[in-house]
């Protein structure tokens, strides 16, 4: 199990790096040749940034949208970071000092994290419009992560798994040298739904975490009358 879990981990992150790499860059390439910001849209580039920060960190448009599914959302997305950064503490040694300060946090996280998916599931069952829209694809990313929420609030709440020999194993991995898992069988089923959620990333509606940086409704500034918005294959033709 040791080799197989090292094996899957450096495919996952090779699929993962490279995927969503690609994926930007495809977004970075494709043009915008028409100026199409959601108004009421700020008129500056100041006000673009601005625009974005809000909403990345406030989800500032789904809050005008419809406030429970926002809450939801938020709720979910803010956990989830949390989770995240307290796991740095299985990649850093020493444990930096602002991720020992988060730990405890970052539990109750996990539990918001989930009850956030939770809710976020109910919406595709219980909404009738977005039920009509719903794929298998999304019900499969909800699973996966709440599939995940759930085997690691196990390990915490039920298995009591040794993450002591779980940071080894990460920290060897990032150093080439494979060691020991301890054989339990909640972090078998966490890591392996972790892998796949890696490899599925960049193929799968979950780019919109990157993909939101290059919606041109959102990073364009509203001033058609201030400037001339010209894409840049366009100019090289006028150019000519």
């Amino acid at each position: 199990m040791n080799l197989f879990f090292a094996a899957l981990f450096y495919f996952a992150t090779s699929v993962l790096l490279i995927g969503v790499g690609r994926k930007i860059a495809d977004y970075w390439r494709t043009p915008a040749p028409l100026l199409i910001p959601t108004t009421p849209a700020p008129t500056t580039q100041a006000g673009v940034v601005l625009r974005m920060l809000r909403e990345v960190a406030l989800f500032e448009s789904l809050f005008k949208a419809n406030l429970w599914i926002w809450a939801l959302g938020w709720l979910f997305h803010v956990s989830l970071a949390l989770v995240l950064l307290r796991h740095l503490r299985f990649f850093t040694e020493p444990v930096w000092a602002w991720v020992g300060f988060i730990q405890p946090f970052g539990i109750y996280a996990g539990f918001a994290m989930a009850a956030g998916l939770v809710g976020l599931w109910a919406r595709r069952f219980l909404v009738e419009r977005i039920r009509y829209i719903s794929t298998f694809s999304d019900h499969l990313m909800l699973a996966l992560l709440l599939g995940i929420a759930a085997s690691g609030l196990m390990m915490k709440f039920l298995s009591h798994t040794d993450i002591v020999a779980v940071k080894t194993f990460f920290l060897g991995l990032m150093l080439f040298d494979i060691q020991p898992l301890p054989a339990d069988a909640p972090l078998y089923l966490h890591l392996a739904l972790v892998a796949l959620l890696m490899l599925v990333f960049p193929f799968s509606k979950l780019l919109h975490a990157p993909g939101v940086f290059f919606s041109p409704s959102r990073n364009q500034a509203d001033n058609p009358r201030e400037k001339r918005h010209l894409a840049a294959w366009a100019a090289k033709l006028e150019a000519k």
